[in-house]
């Protein structure tokens, strides 16, 4: 389905090693190309004037090692390309999305301290990166609240229906075509409404739950009619629900298979590139892996 491959960081960890498993499947389903790369992100020393050593070659370095043995006993794998580079992994980790269709990374590496529930460079990659980044995260990660959802195959999507996020929703619906897993839409509205008002003044406006969730839906189903039409197959639950979204998220990444957000569009007054504060509480706290989609570049 794409020429494009899906890369998968190892670092030798076990976190990067649950990376490689789900960007394995990744290819397969998608019949793509995966590129196993190890960046090494100690720089070999030599005397001021000395050609530094010509690093390894993929077939000696013992993380790639490991990992080419770990997919060693996958069936039905496209090719496999192993890559070993030498650098600054939060440099050179987003660089590999300018030529992948997903980046996946563990949601920490070998350096990370044990403290963190999400390593810097994956959130160097999730930030910067040119294409999706998948963060797969421990499997002990675990979510308190349970929102009443069907059992089976779930991908979950975040939808602001103010400002919807068209490449996020492309990626979900193509995920949970792939995965034959129903797409759970979680639109979530803020309720109640906080009504501003001068010291000593009542609020005049009254506002009907039941009228915001219906407008809610309406502007839900109207953004998803166009992915809808190109995946005839995806079932889609739509569900509109008053709250905070990362928490609802959060909440609705237990036993998903993935959870698809967004990362922050560029305005004129913030040019940089940013996650947005919905985006960083999911990747810190879901417990499914959870794929930050960039916005497209004209948007950007």
């Amino acid at each position: 389905m794409s020429t494009l491959p899906v890369v998968a960081a190892v670092d030798g960890s076990d976190d990067s090693l649950r990376a490689l498993d789900w960007a394995a499947d990744a290819a397969r389903r998608r019949a793509a190309p995966l590129r196993v790369a190890h960046v090494r992100h100690h720089v070999a020393w030599a005397p001021p004037g000395a050609a530094l050593p010509v690093p390894p070659p993929p077939e000696g370095d013992p993380v790639l090692a490991d990992a080419r043995a770990r997919l060693a006993g996958v069936e039905g794998l496209p090719d496999v390309e192993y890559a070993g580079l030498d650098g600054a992994p939060g440099v050179l980790l987003p660089a590999l999305g300018a030529e992948a269709h997903l980046l996946v990374l563990g949601s920490r590496g070998r350096g990370g301290f044990a403290s963190l529930l999400l390593g810097s460079n994956g959130l160097s990659a999730a930030r910067d990166a040119e294409c999706p980044v998948v963060i797969v995260p421990r499997p002990d990660r675990t979510v308190d609240i349970t929102l009443p959802v069907e059992p089976g195959p779930r991908v979950v999507v975040g939808l602001k229906t103010d400002s919807p996020d068209d490449a996020a929703l492309d990626l979900a619906f193509t995920e949970a075509a792939l995965r034959d897993a129903r797409l759970h839409v979680v639109a979530a509205y803020p309720w109640p409404i906080q009504t501003w008002v001068a010291p000593g003044d009542l609020p005049t406006t009254v506002y009907d739950q039941d009228a915001i969730e219906h407008e809610t839906r309406t502007l839900a189903d109207g953004f998803l009619a166009p992915h809808r039409a190109r995946h005839p197959g995806v079932r889609v639950d739509t569900v509109p629900t008053p709250g905070d979204a990362a928490g609802l998220l959060v909440a609705a990444s237990r036993d998903a298979e993935l959870v698809v957000v967004g990362r922050h569009r560029r305005r004129l007054l913030a040019p940089a590139r940013m996650l947005g504060s919905v985006t960083q509480a999911v990747l810190l706290h879901a417990a499914s892996p959870v794929a930050v989609v960039p916005p497209v570049p004209a948007e950007e």
